[in-house]
């Protein structure tokens, strides 16, 4: 076989497969399939110098992999906000109506599966990134390789970053735990879970074998130029990805609610587990005018399914201390599946919570779970009762120290320091390498110096001296020196990290650096209103972070007094001629585009992905492309990046 036949076999070859896996409509038999697929690895074998990167036999990897690196998005992916019933969602459409008007929206299932950022560029799959915390996420781009509907090359040269939920059907899920029971191995206990296994396999032919299938439903940087998401997902679908069913462009709430109504009818039809419908602004200029908060997009939602229900019993009542204190009732329930996922608790919150259910042990209760959602009960079956039934007193003891708990009606807490649950939870999280990373002081560590009576709080951390330790088993004369290195050392951390060490309720390092840059050292002593007011934090943060300083006032202000938190002056934007202005960049630049992007937001640009009207500049490199065309068409002012000056 000569070159110029084996690329045109190998183009049929991918031909066949593309109308197999992506269209699920067959051009070939399976032998006809089977023999060109032999044709055209035995001439690569013996000529792995011409191997054709569209071959369908290059999505498997033959070397096993060691383990994955991490790897970061271009682009941060995004988290959902999640809508449960009509009255949320009509809040959530309001908020939209006030700040942008009138748009249309873009409608699509939201799939229960393996989130997955594919990255091309020039045409070619240059890398595979699971979602991670957003940031960044495992390098899976030879497993990506092995799914059949993720292509290998594309008719598009611009980098772009096309994100997407890898799934399993359900047909095939159930092949595979029949599979697994016959060859003893623990069965999966949903799609969702074969599937994210699937795509972490360190062997590609196990993902090969898993038939996961990438179904697209959103882009991250990239140099499109349409103005609709709707359009750009078209765009995207015409590449070669799986258009996935029953998506809708839709203007307005009735026909919303007619979209979702369908997905639900169609739920059990539809070969992907759903656990929802995401709603999106389908203007992009819009879109991105409305922004994010610090966790997702305020453009977006998913309307999720009404939950599962199931009925089970409840057989005690658990308490669990939290970091800070508070005490919260668990009920201990018949285990009960629900959903693929063996459910043997439920969260009730807190006390008047089950004094408004009237719920007591030994009760007949529906429980529910929707999603990743905590199970909960939501109601009680009081008509099954049978005298047996034990009531549920508030309780007045801490159930690990037995210190008298202060019961404020709907919190109660433990307000003893040296708590057992509460000092061992709060210093490990204090001392993680997130936080004040004080390093050789983990749980079990801590677990040693509590029950040795060394410490009982965050504050004895400080105190502790090299003969306390040096008679206990596994402390040696360096680990102590250590240990009491990186104790000293902590001290004079930036002041977002001690804020976020005190391990407050739903603040976490971007809320924490947004604190310490608002407020600098006054940040506990500001109210609900003024916490309120800083963008991206809402009730729940103001609330959580107002009532942790009320009740932590004391030991703060040792900690603050021992530790003495850096804090950095607050940042004043130069004067440029970014200022306030709308920047778009396109074109290949002479360094990383998020380094021009972070120096463009220093100088206080905003910068957008598609070029409007409303843009004020275009920075372009070279290769610039339609969007320069564009910009000069409508009179926005252009900058070839090599005239920069930062």
């Amino acid at each position: 076989m000569f070159e110029i036949e084996y690329e045109k076999k190998a183009m049929d070859l991918k031909r066949w497969a593309d109308a197999y896996y992506i269209n699920d409509n067959p051009m070939v038999s399976d032998e006809e399939y089977d023999e060109l697929n032999r044709e055209v690895l035995e001439f690569e074998r013996e000529n792995p110098d011409l191997i054709a990167n569209y071959s369908p036999t290059q999505r498997i990897g033959a070397k096993i992999q060691d383990g994955f690196n991490k790897a970061k998005h271009n682009a941060k992916m995004w988290s959902m906000e999640d809508i449960f019933n009509d009255e949320e969602l009509q809040e959530w459409l309001n908020r939209i109506k006030k700040n942008a008007g009138e748009v249309s929206y873009f409608c699509e299932p939201k799939f229960d599966g393996a989130s997955l950022n594919l990255i091309y560029e020039n045409g070619e799959l240059k890398q595979a990134i699971t979602r991670g915390d957003g940031e960044e996420g495992e390098d899976v781009t030879l497993n990506a390789r092995a799914i059949k509907s993720v292509p290998l090359v594309i008719n598009y040269d611009d980098l772009i970053e096309i994100r997407g939920e890898v799934v399993i059907h359900k047909k095939d899920f159930d092949l595979i735990n029949q599979e697994r029971e016959k060859e003893g191995k623990y069965l999966f206990a949903n799609p969702r879970n074969a599937a994210s296994g699937g795509l972490r396999q360190l062997d590609t032919k196990k993902t090969a074998k898993r038939k996961l299938h990438f179904y697209p439903w959103g882009i991250g940087e990239n140099f499109l130029d349409e103005e609709l998401l709707s359009e750009q997902m078209q765009f995207i679908y015409s590449l070669g990805f799986l258009e996935p069913p029953l998506i809708q462009k839709i203007d307005e709430l009735s026909e919303i609610n007619e979209a979702y109504s369908t997905l639900i009818d169609k739920r059990d039809s539809i070969e992907m587990l759903m656990d929802g419908m995401v709603i999106k602004v389908d203007e992009i200029a819009i879109a991105e005018k409305l922004g994010y908060t610090i966790k997702y997009p305020k453009w977006m939602c998913a309307f999720k399914f009404p939950a599962l229900e199931k009925v089970t019993k409840v057989n005690s009542i658990t308490l669990q201390v939290g970091r800070t204190g508070v005490i919260t009732p668990v009920a201990e329930v018949e285990p009960v599946n629900i959903d693929g996922a063996l459910i043997s608790r439920a969260t009730l919150h807190n006390f008047d919570e089950i004094e408004r259910k009237n719920l007591m042990i030994g009760d007949s209760v529906i429980i529910i779970r929707s999603g990743d959602v905590i199970p909960k009960i939501t109601k009680v079956l009081e008509d099954r009762r049978d005298g047996s039934q034990i009531p549920i007193g508030r309780p007045t003891l801490c159930p690990t120290c037995q210190s008298q708990l202060l019961d404020e009606g709907t919190i109660i807490e433990c307000q003893n320091l040296e708590c057992k649950d509460r000092v061992v939870n709060s210093i490990r999280y204090f001392a993680s390498k997130g936080c004040m990373n004080i390093d050789g002081l983990g749980e079990s560590i801590v677990k040693r110096l509590v029950e040795q009576k060394i410490i009982s709080n965050i504050i004895d951390l400080y105190k502790i001296q090299y003969e306390d330790l040096e008679n206990l088993e596994g402390f040696k004369e360096k680990s102590i020196n250590n240990l009491l290195n990186s104790i000293e050392n902590s001290k004079g951390v930036e002041c977002w990290r001690f804020v976020r060490s005190l391990g407050i309720d739903h603040i976490g390092e971007v809320g924490a650096k947004k604190l310490c840059e608002t407020f600098a050292d006054d940040i506990f002593s500001k109210t609900k209103d003024d916490i309120n007011a800083l963008d991206g934090f809402g009730d729940k943060m103001a609330e959580s972070l107002n009532k942790f300083s009320i009740i932590n006032e004391k030991i703060i202000n040792e900690l603050k007094e021992i530790i003495k938190p850096k804090i950095e002056q607050i940042k004043e934007v130069e004067e440029s001629i970014f200022l306030d202005k709308s920047v778009v960049l396109t074109g290949t630049m002479s360094v990383s585009r998020n380094i021009i992007k972070e120096k463009l937001e220093a100088l206080g640009a905003k910068v957008n992905s598609s070029i409007s009207k409303k843009t004020d500049f275009l920075i372009y490199g070279e290769k610039a492309g339609s969007k320069l065309t564009k910009a000069i068409s409508l009179g926005v002012q252009t900058i070839p990046e090599n005239e920069l000056r930062f």
